[in-house]
């Protein structure tokens, strides 16, 4: 029951997540960050199959940087979105990653931007986009509140109400959600939205000792 969704803003992009770590009937934790920082000022949210998701999005994470270290310069979001759709079209054909994307970016000549990047290689470039079985909800709210040049506050309010959708709808919503932004100030962990905390491998912990 992932959910990945984000959106363009005033001067920043907003993305959210879950942060459940979950195979089968089985929640192995509550806290997994599926918003990796690429660089300083990039995002890449993902959802998709846990292993492939990890794998693939280091992947774009290590190649970024060795781009920036051999040429000085770092890739443009819309270079990296060309970049990352490229990987998936020629996995594509051998062995194909199961993870979707949204890649959230601020380029001090274009600003803030998002694309759209599914697991068979289609790239766009988006104002708002989801992933997951969350995303039926979190676009509706989005396509019903969401306007160009919302303020942070604005934004952070329309992530919270997708959030609260998401865990009124579905019947095995994920608990925890954490939001990051990216702006001219670079990309960071804006808020995290938790309901339960991730306390299970600390209580373990705390009886074997008491042992």
């Amino acid at each position: 029951m992932e959910c990945v969704f984000g959106m363009v803003c005033d001067g920043f992009v907003l993305v959210a997540a879950d942060t459940s770590a979950v195979n089968s009937i089985l929640v192995h934790k509550s806290d997994e960050d599926k918003i990796m920082v690429l660089d300083s000022h990039k995002l890449l949210g993902a959802s998709g199959e846990s292993g492939d998701r990890v794998q693939f999005t280091e992947y774009i994470q290590k190649n970024v940087s060795l781009y920036q270290f051999r040429n000085g310069i770092p890739l443009t979001t819309a270079a990296t979105a060309n970049f990352t759709r490229g990987e998936l079209a020629t996995a594509l054909r051998k062995n194909p990653y199961s993870v979707n994307l949204l890649l959230a970016g601020y380029d001090k000549e274009t600003g803030p931007s998002l694309y759209y990047i599914d697991y068979i290689a289609s790239c766009h470039k988006v104002e708002k986009g989801a992933f997951g079985y969350g995303a039926y909800f979190s676009l509706s709210m989005m396509d019903r509140h969401y306007r160009s040049g919302m303020s942070l506050e604005e934004a952070t309010d329309l992530a919270e109400k997708c959030i609260v959708e998401i865990r009124s709808r579905l019947v095995v919503a994920p608990p925890n959600f954490v939001i990051k932004i990216v702006d001219k100030d670079g990309a960071r962990v804006h808020k995290w939205v938790d309901s339960i905390k991730d306390e299970g491998a600390a209580a373990v912990a705390a009886a074997l000792a008491a042992a």
